[in-house]
C-alpha cells in the first residue's frame, strides 16, 4: 500500500479514506494486528495517520513513534488525540498505560532534544505543528483571556490533548 492514510486503533470508527488498523476485528477494521508488533507497512508508505485515545494504551510509546516514523512519508502528518495527563480521564481507565502532556512529542524532535538522549533508542524526527485542548468545562472555551493559566494550576480543566506532528525525514 503507497500513499496511504491510516488511523490507528480507530476502533469500529471508519474515517473516510483511511485504512482502519486495530488488534481486535471490528467490523471497520481494515488491517487486524497487534501494532505493538509493529504497523504492517511499507517503509515511507503512509502520508497521514491519525490516531485518537490509542496511544495512551501503548506501552511503549518509544517503539510505536519509531514504527510511525518507519512508515511514513517525509513530511507525513500525524494526528494524535489523547486524554490530557492533567485530566480524570487520563487517570480513571485502567488501561491507560502512559500519559500525555504538552511536552512527550519533544522527545521525538531531534532539533528539541539533540543527542542528548541516545540511549533512550528514539530515530526520529517529528515537528510539532499543532497542539490544543478539548476543554472540560464549555464557558473556558470562550474567556477572553489566556487559558495556560488555568491549565498550569487546576486540574480537569483540558479533557483531552491534541498535537499534530510533521514527519521530517
Amino acid at each position: 500500500m503507497k500513499d496511504c492514510k491510516i488511523n490507528l486503533g480507530g476502533g469500529n470508527t471508519k474515517k473516510k479514506g483511511f485504512i482502519n488498523i486495530d488488534v481486535i476485528n471490528f467490523e471497520n477494521v481494515d488491517i487486524v494486528h497487534d501494532i505493538t508488533k509493529g504497523i504492517p507497512l511499507e517503509d515511507s508508505s503512509v502520508e497521514e495517520i491519525y490516531s485518537s485515545h490509542f496511544v495512551e494504551h501503548v506501552p511503549d510509546l518509544i517503539s510505536l513513534m519509531n514504527e510511525i516514523y518507519r512508515v511514513c512519508k517525509n513530511n507525513a502528518l500525524v494526528k494524535i488525540k489523547a486524554p490530557y495527563f492533567k485530566s480524570i480521564g487520563a487517570f480513571k481507565d485502567p488501561t491507560h498505560k502512559i500519559f500525555i502532556t504538552e511536552k512527550t512529542f519533544e522527545y521525538f524532535d531531534k532539533e528539541k532534544m539533540g543527542t542528548s538522549l541516545p540511549e533512550y533508542n528514539i530515530s526520529t524526527n517529528f515537528k510539532i505543528l499543532k497542539i490544543s485542548y478539548l476543554w472540560s468545562n464549555k464557558i473556558i472555551r470562550f474567556l477572553p483571556f489566556k487559558k495556560t493559566f488555568f491549565l498550569k494550576y487546576f486540574w480537569n480543566i483540558a479533557r483531552s490533548i491534541y498535537i499534530e506532528l510533521k514527519v521530517v525525514k
